[in-house]
């Protein structure tokens, strides 16, 4: 089990640490304002609420694949690093917002203003471990959530960055919910 601290910690370092290289970089290199950096002026509430549907719907249908048999048999499985964690619903919201913002400030503000939508997606996607050359099995994982990136990067380009926080948010918050619910469930009743 991953001590709590940890895992605020990890959160924390997401979502400051993380987008501070990219911001220092587009702001030395590329006259980059902090509000820039942030897409202050695409921030609007539609897009928003339409990203966050589209990381629920994308969250369900990869938790669906996700139930097929070949992915019993992945090692460092989605699901059971967070069921390691033992994250309740508040901390996985957190977390969420953490990795939500943090990293589409990185990738989709930072390296995808180098790089362009492709690399970036897959990039974002390999970083995370989930395209393994050495195990087809957890590229299959990756495959799942490849298109995901994919929609990240051009949803970057079209709509900037906050529909863009708002589907990694919805999809991590998704997952981390239902993983949270499956691994309560299958406990015995005295161990809730």
């Amino acid at each position: 089990m991953m001590p709590k601290r940890t895992i605020y910690l990890m959160g924390l370092i997401t979502l400051l640490v993380f987008p501070t290289p990219a911001f220092l970089t587009l702001y030395f290199f590329e006259d980059f304002t902090l509000a820039q950096f942030l897409d202050l002026n695409n921030f609007a509430v539609s897009p928003i609420l339409l990203g966050t549907m589209v990381g629920i719907i994308y969250a369900v249908i990869a938790t669906l694949v996700m139930q097929a048999p070949i992915f019993e048999t992945i090692p460092l499985r989605v699901d059971q690093l967070v069921s390691s964690m033992r994250l309740n619903y508040v901390e996985a919201i957190l977390l969420s917002v953490c990795a939500g913002v943090g990293e589409e400030l990185l990738f989709r503000v930072g390296v995808q203003y180098y790089l362009g939508p492709v690399i970036t997606s897959v990039l974002f996607v390999a970083i995370h471990g989930y395209l393994n050359p050495r195990n087809w099995r957890i590229s299959l994982y990756g495959l799942v959530v490849l298109p995901l990136s994919f929609i990240l990067g051009y949803c970057y380009e079209y709509f900037g960055l906050w529909p863009c926080v708002a589907i990694h948010f919805a999809y991590d918050a998704v997952l981390f919910s239902y993983f949270i619910y499956t691994d309560t469930k299958e406990l015995p009743h005295d161990d809730l």
